[in-house]
């Protein structure tokens, strides 16, 4: 199992006065707020389903305090060196100086200086804790371009400082609305509703990179320019979790322009493609930007987010030996659905229809040799109180005709994978997270429910395919059927890694 670690909280973009000052009079910067409903129900009604929020549900299940006390930095400046318990929450109110709700003339917000401020709160939460250890980061939306800033220009020793960072919904390749090129441009750097002209990759060259750094190695291919979607310095992608959201129209409820102008290849805010970290784990789930149906204080984006800082296994999940043949003339896609047993939510969804397929045909040209798994999806284990965790992936394979760059319908039959199975397996765990037993089936092989099964005929040998003491690489083979499309050695592949 991961260390407890104290956690600071990083809020997102305040668009205005108002909405500042709406933040700063929140005790904790609407992090603690939950939800009462869940999308399910006849006829695709919302029904009551009671969320207490990420913060309520961190002290209930793992026990962490969130000490207040009139002030948290007040609590911090009080405590002696080492005083206080690593299981911490702490939430960085960098708002607080641009508000006009205390009398003072507010001033001009600045994100080069809420990360230098961060970098110096998380200084001092380590100073006053126990053993001074390393903290994770957890940032909604422009929150995570505060952590990344600190963590590629402020920080001395990032590495030595923070052990993991989780982003939900951070514009990490900025904010480019579908209207694109010069018009999209013009109005984000002209009028930046509500100052959001800190999201455009000009700006953000200014406030993420180091004086003197030299982006020239890190563009994107596209467009020949700097790639904000590349993390600098020593921190490492691995470190990072990408929470991306796919559901444009709940957003469009409450904030209907900004929907319409991102479009459906985003959250209503931020585009699928530019939600996360080159080389970061990630999870996709059918949530909005913010609002009623928001990612922040979802329980997808929960789940997610406490197996990632304090589970003890990682799983690397790819699909290997893909080969497709003479059916070059096709674009190939995967979808992937994760289910756990005991949670009423998908915690991860990439599918055509949330408009973010795994691109099989793009994946495999960037793999390093034509035998890598592409990479499908990162599974954070944890220990449980139940005796056996399930878990449930769901695969789908489809594909579309290709000729001259258009597609064509004649044979297709929308949104039926050429071939489609789930991978059921059953995880076995000991306090300190590690896997005692794994076994594993395939639905299409189990009779019956899959709550009925009691238990699953193949078993992972840990002790045969050990490449070391601390990682292991198993593999799965896919059944008759998928092989028979996907090739004769297609199968999936995981990387099991201790997670701390």
């Amino acid at each position: 199992m991961s260390e407890r670690l104290p956690i600071v909280y990083v809020r997102g973009f305040a668009g205005g006065q108002n909405a500042i000052d709406d933040a700063v009079d929140d005790p904790f910067y609407g992090f603690n707020e939950g939800s009462t409903h869940i999308r399910v129900g006849a006829a695709g009604q919302p029904r009551f389903y009671q969320f207490e929020g990420p913060l309520l549900r961190l002290m209930k299940e793992h026990n962490y305090n969130l000490a207040v006390a009139g002030s948290q930095q007040q609590v911090l400046l009080d405590a002696a060196p080492g005083e206080l318990a690593p299981d911490s929450i702490w939430v960085y109110r960098f708002y607080d100086a641009d508000s006009g709700t205390f009398g003072a003339d507010p001033l001009p917000y600045d994100i080069g200086q809420a990360a230098t401020g961060l970098a110096d709160f998380i200084a001092l939460v380590r100073s006053k804790t126990q053993g001074e250890p390393l903290v994770y980061l957890v940032a909604h939306s422009m929150g995570g371009l505060i952590c990344r800033t600190a963590l590629q220009r402020e920080l001395e020793d990032p590495v030595g400082t923070v052990s993991k960072l989780c982003t939900i919904g951070t514009p990490h390749g900025g904010i480019d609305p579908q209207l694109g090129g010069p018009v999209g441009g013009w109005i984000m750097n002209t009028f930046g509703p509500m100052g959001s002209a800190v999201f455009t990759p000009d700006h953000m060259q200014g406030y993420m990179l180091p004086a003197g750094h030299d982006p020239a190695g890190e563009t994107d291919p596209r467009t020949g320019r700097w790639d904000p979607r590349r993390m600098i310095g020593p921190f490492k992608p691995a470190r990072v979790l990408s929470i991306v959201g796919t559901n444009a129209g709940d957003y469009a409820v409450a904030r209907g322009l900004s929907s319409a102008l991102m479009g459906v290849q985003s959250d209503g805010l931020v585009a699928i493609r530019n939600a996360y970290v080159y080389g970061s784990a990630r999870a996709y789930v059918h949530r909005s930007h913010s609002g009623r149906y928001g990612l922040v204080n979802s329980e997808e984006a929960y789940q997610n987010l406490s197996r990632f800082l304090l589970g003890g296994l990682r799983v690397d999940v790819g699909l290997h030996g893909l080969d497709f043949g003479n059916q070059a003339d096709r674009i190939w896609q995967a979808e992937v659905r994760l289910a756990l047993r005991g949670v009423p939510v998908l915690i991860h969804e990439q599918t055509a229809d949330h408009y973010c397929p795994v691109d099989l045909n793009a994946e495999a040209k960037e793999l390093a040799t034509p035998l890598s798994p592409v990479p499908l999806v990162t599974i954070f284990l944890q220990p449980r109180e139940q005796p056996v965790c399930r878990y449930a992936l769901d695969l789908k394979v489809l594909s579309l005709k290709e000729s001259g760059g258009i597609l064509g319908f004649a044979d297709h039959l929308e949104q039926i994978g050429d071939w489609e199975d789930t991978l059921v397996v059953d995880v076995v765990l000991d306090a300190e997270g590690a896997a005692r037993t794994v076994t594993w089936q395939w639905n299409s092989t189990l009779p019956g429910r899959i709550a009925d099964q009691a238990e699953l005929t193949n078993r992972l040998d840990w002790g045969t395919e050990n490449t070391s003491d601390s990682q292991w690489h198993v593999s799965i083979p896919v059944t008759d059927v998928g092989r028979a499309l996907l090739g004769n050695d297609t199968r999936l592949e995981l990387d099991v890694s201790h997670w701390g």
